[in-house]
């Protein structure tokens, strides 16, 4: 496969991937629609190109401001880095072929010490394509599958690396969001790596899942403590299906084959989406114990799995917390840039019976609702507390299809799940305040898992820029407890984390 074939994959794997949203027509849809829309109208009707609008809108500038003014008080134990990072397009010539996932990858940050917010930074990840588009060298010889990774962002082993899937190696930034290089785990990373990495506290590991669009399998990575991939186990699979995120526990890998497979044919012509709803390709999730071995695989009706809330071993089951959307979806959209689905994605409840050898699917919460997350301490163990946000031009965007809910079901709020006592709780923001990814943060000396903070970046129409909302987990639709008021705006993207001082 020549380079430049290589590349093309690559970007619409990048696509498919990078928000978990794929499927629906075939891969020459896109294209169509886009000629057949003209500027400002989007092929299946609705508002105009929506993902490069409103809260979508890619910013065109890098901003370092120091001091930011914050209303309330920031809780002094809050060391460190708030960061999260999404599609950034660096240019748009022409709307009509744009992807709102194809962004090119920026980080935004802001620094907490001793009550004070220090600075906010937002940087673009500095690709080879990017540092050219900027005018900038590039250090090196830059990989074979570059992309400015723009789906997640960790920490890991004192450093800060952005998350791609399917090609692009991490990249390491520095405490200032400099791009410092692409990192592969001390030299033994081959191949593709994962935008959802689990990491196991206790045991001190970080798993990952991988995928390739030529590969006739998927590759569960075990990283162990000195940074060094020490176990790589293969897991033969049909149709090169796309994986975007898994689930991990005390004794098993959870991986889920969606009937979103990989078209050459399509990449090779050119197409921006080379994965396809494939309904001849079965749905089911696979079972494989963490040191690797034999894969248990058990069919499931097909639905659209968007994101692991967490997972863990009970008896002789499994349980699984996951974000799903109805299935079939429409990656390549109707003209408008971005994704389009047939309805919002909600919490559901996969018990995987172990014995029986099946798997039951519950309903958690029907409120439209993404970006699972627990306090990180419990990845792979039971928990009781969860979060997600809800944002409502992010379901508008998406839900350009006839038969869309009214959009009074469609809300700003960030929502908290006790699943020992199935209830949640809502915090509200108001009409036009997006609210992102929200991540808990533990209060220094907690005991209770709950007993810390929510942070999430939130936009502020009044003053047409964001904030970085800090919310008491446990006062949770109290008025929050801080508002860091940054000199511009998040677009609404993907996925973060809190990096502590060490």
């Amino acid at each position: 496969m020549t380079s430049h074939t290589r590349r093309r994959i690559l970007r619409g794997a990048a696509l498919a991937a990078a928000g978990s949203v794929v499927g629906g027509y075939g891969l020459g849809h896109y294209a169509t629609a886009a000629r057949a829309a003209t500027p400002g109208t989007a092929a299946g009707g609705g508002d105009p190109f929506p993902f490069l609008e409103g809260a979508f809108a890619p910013v065109t500038e890098e901003l370092t401001e120091f001091g930011l003014q914050v209303t309330g008080r920031i809780p002094r134990d809050l060391d460190g880095r708030y960061l999260r990072t999404g599609p950034n397009a660096l240019g748009v010539e022409d709307p009509r072929a744009h992807h709102w996932m194809l962004g090119d990858g920026m980080v935004h940050g802001v620094r907490l010490r001793d009550g004070r917010a220090e600075w906010y930074r937002n940087r673009w990840v500095r690709s080879s394509q990017v540092a050219r588009k900027l005018g900038e060298p590039y250090p090196g010889e830059a990989p074979p599958d570059d992309f400015a990774c723009n789906t997640h962002v960790i920490p890991y082993k004192g450093r800060i690396l952005a998350l791609q899937e399917s090609g692009p190696l991490p990249y390491e930034l520095d405490g200032e969001l400099n791009t410092v290089r692409p990192h592969d785990f001390r030299s033994t990373l081959e191949g593709a790596f994962t935008a959802h990495t689990k990491y196991d506290a206790v045991a001190d590991e970080l798993h990952a899942v991988a995928y390739y669009p030529t590969w006739d399998h998927v590759r569960h990575l075990m990283i162990d403590r000195t940074g060094r991939v020490a176990r790589t186990t293969r897991i033969p699979v049909a149709d090169a299906p796309m994986m975007h995120d898994f689930a991990l526990t005390e004794k098993y890998v959870v991986i889920v084959d969606l009937p979103i497979t990989f078209d050459l044919a399509a990449a090779e012509a050119g197409a921006l989406v080379p994965y396809v709803w494939n309904p001849g390709h079965p749905m089911r999730v696979g079972v494989m114990p963490r040191t690797g071995g034999v894969t248990r695989w058990f069919k499931i009706d097909p639905v659209y799995y968007s994101h692991t809330l967490n997972a863990y071993d009970q008896g002789d089951t499994v349980v699984m917390e996951l974000t799903t959307m109805p299935a079939p979806f429409h990656a390549a959209g109707r003209g408008n840039g971005g994704p389009s689905a047939t309805g919002t994605p909600v919490l559901d409840r996969w018990t995987i019976d172990l014995r029986a050898g099946r798997v039951r699917s519950t309903r958690i919460d029907d409120l439209p609702q993404e970006f699972p997350r627990v306090n990180e301490s419990l990845v792979s163990r039971r928990h009781r507390f969860a979060y997600a946000a809800s944002a409502a031009e992010m379901w508008r965007a998406y839900e350009t299809v006839d038969g869309v809910p009214p959009d009074d079901k469609f809300t700003n709020c960030l929502v908290k799940h006790d699943m020992l006592r199935s209830s949640r709780q809502v915090h509200r923001f108001p009409d036009g305040a997006a609210a992102g990814e929200p991540v808990f943060v533990p209060r220094r000396g907690a005991r209770d898992e709950d007993d810390g903070y929510l942070l999430s970046y939130v936009h502020d129409p009044d003053r047409g820029a964001s904030d970085l909302v800090i919310l008491s987990a446990q006062d949770f639709t109290g008025r929050p407890l801080a508002r860091v008021h940054l000199p511009g705006r998040v677009p609404l993207g993907f996925h973060g984390s809190w990096v502590p001082d060490a």
